[in-house]
């Protein structure tokens, strides 16, 4: 199997690790904090026998063997095929550590920062190999939330983009595209706007920050355990998302002050929007849902409760 780079063996790294070493990934994991690489495998170890009691690693053991805790990054680096860096969120230290990677890594290694809010063209201008470079932006923790946003710098190869794509859906992660660097990428921008207006009907007295979280908990949130917003939107009007569109739209309007729900931005949808909008597709298609909310209704009703 091939070799990944963990650089930078914290909590998101030890997270990646748990994710490429389980699916028989060679994981070498460098920190330049001596000590915290070798430190890493005890954590990473655990993480892999709590999957494994879940049936979502076949074998912890064997997947803890392929860990190797490196002292140096070229050690680390050697041979490598994939290098997922961790680093601080400060732009001299990327910088600092992309010209290393740059140095070391071979050629034909594709390098990806684990970074919230930061671009790439922000450190890899002047890289020598700095088409192989992009963000992949993931969800703490990566090794249960399988999320991962790729988000290309303007001179990424898009091949090298594909390539990545798909290294982690082979590792069972659910990467998308950001198709142009974005404050944010896409969700932060989308957690953003729900915690903004959490935060103003909470704090104009509208509702109770109890109460609030139920709302998503026990109403949007079940749907959107499976459901992304799209789909749910085209099950709520009969001819799917256009229909919602006119019959929503002007309201949403008037609720947000934005001005989105436009025919231009339904035509940008659609344009990329997969299955024919018709009744009997949204029938269908709605009872697939109800039947996924009865199991999810169950299954919840017999989870362990919060503790307090």
């Amino acid at each position: 199997m091939p070799t990944i780079a963990i650089v930078g063996s914290g909590l998101i790294g030890r997270a990646w690790a748990t994710v490429f070493c389980s699916h028989g990934w060679t994981t070498a994991l460098y920190d330049p904090v001596p000590g915290v690489a070798e430190a890493a495998k005890a954590h990473i170890a655990k993480n892999l026998k709590e999957l494994a009691d879940l049936d979502l690693v076949k074998d912890a053991k064997g997947s803890a063997g392929n860990l190797v805790a490196c002292a140096t990054l070229a050690d680390a680096l050697k041979g490598c095929a994939f290098v997922q860096e961790n680093g601080p969120e400060k732009v001299e230290d990327k910088i600092a550590i992309h010209k290393a990677i740059d140095a070391l890594a071979p050629p034909s290694a594709i390098v990806v920062s684990s970074t919230s809010f930061m671009f790439s063209s922000l450190w890899a201008k002047d890289l020598k190999h700095r088409s192989r470079v992009l963000v992949a932006h993931p969800v703490n923790p990566p090794h249960l939330v399988p999320i991962v946003e790729l988000c290309p710098a303007p001179w990424t190869d898009p091949k090298v983009v594909e390539k990545a794509r798909s290294i982690y859906e082979k590792v069972g992660q659910v990467p998308i595209t950001v198709k142009k660097e974005i404050d944010g990428f896409v969700l932060n921008r989308l957690q953003a706007v729900l915690m903004a207006e959490a935060f103003d009907l909470v704090g104009s007295g509208v509702v109770s920050p109890e109460d609030l979280d139920k709302t998503i908990r026990d109403g949007l949130g079940l749907r959107w355990s499976f459901m992304g917003p799209f789909e749910t939107i085209e099950l709520n009007a009969p001819g799917g998302i256009p229909d919602y569109n006119q019959r929503y739209g002007p309201s949403l309007t008037r609720l947000t002050g934005r001005k989105v729900f436009t025919q231009a931005n339904e035509t940008a949808i659609m344009a990329e929007w997969p299955g024919e909008q018709s009744p009997e597709r949204i029938a269908r298609l709605s009872k697939w849902r109800d039947g996924r909310l009865a199991a999810l209704k169950a299954h919840k009703r017999g989870a362990k409760k919060k503790p307090i």
